[in-house]
């Protein structure tokens, strides 16, 4: 379940240049969008980091933090870890769940740090997640945009059952499923494949309905806004 290759940065940048080369830009304005039609963001992380520091890597074992975020929404061991090593954290800034087609703004001072990184649990799956990994922040003033892909852990397989995603009251899923994977197919951290769901609520393969709950990547859009 984790096959995520490189994020897809489709980078515009719409660059207000005051005047020369400026220095590593401190504040920053980020819009983060979820794209998709029928899947939640738990809450984000999102931090400010120097070049030695990733919240994940395609092509690599997640770090137990990286799972607990993927598997369970839990971004409290990703933020120990870069706060420890010095970084600039943002957790939780919609205050909660991203609903599909929602979009949370909040403020970041990145300081001296480089590169920016961003997080969070997609719900329902068994462990993929929306990411940015290390994007490198522009030093010039501008308005920078990307898609975000959603990414796989490689850490639980993808059954897609009830009873091994967790269960909040605003998502309806089916019973009596068999399991769409019983073994971890993928187990570095890769692009995700996305639920395959089916259209049977009482049993079938999957738990999750194929109306709702599949998706295409990109899942997710930010804009940054360099001051």
């Amino acid at each position: 379940m984790k096959k995520r290759t490189q994020l897809s940065l489709v980078m515009t940048s719409v660059a207000l240049a005051v005047g020369a080369a400026s220095a590593q830009a401190a504040e920053l304005e980020i819009t983060v969008t979820n794209a998709t039609k029928g899947i939640y963001f738990t809450p984000l992380i999102v931090a400010a980091h120097g070049s030695d520091l990733h919240m994940f890597k395609v092509g690599e074992s997640a770090t137990a933090e990286l799972e607990a975020m993927a598997e369970g929404g839990d971004i409290s061991g990703l933020s120990t870890v870069i706060g420890n090593a010095g970084g600039a954290v943002v957790e939780n800034p919609a205050g909660g769940i991203l609903n599909p087609g929602a979009a949370t703004t909040f403020t970041l001072d990145s300081g001296d740090h480089g590169y920016l990184s961003l997080s969070a649990m997609l719900l329902p799956t068994n462990d993929g997640f929306v990411g940015l990994d290390s994007w490198k922040i522009p030093t010039e003033a501008g308005t920078y945009k990307a898609t975000l892909n959603s990414y796989d852990a490689g850490t639980e397989a993808n059954d897609e059952l009830a009873s091994s995603i967790p269960n909040p009251p605003f998502i309806t899923f089916g019973s009596g499923g068999t399991g769409v994977e019983t073994a971890v197919s993928n187990d570095k951290v890769h692009v995700h494949p996305g639920n395959l769901g089916d259209s049977d609520p009482a049993g079938g393969k999957s738990d999750l309905d194929s109306s709702h709950h599949r998706w295409l990547n990109p899942v997710a859009t930010i804009t940054i806004v360099v001051k």
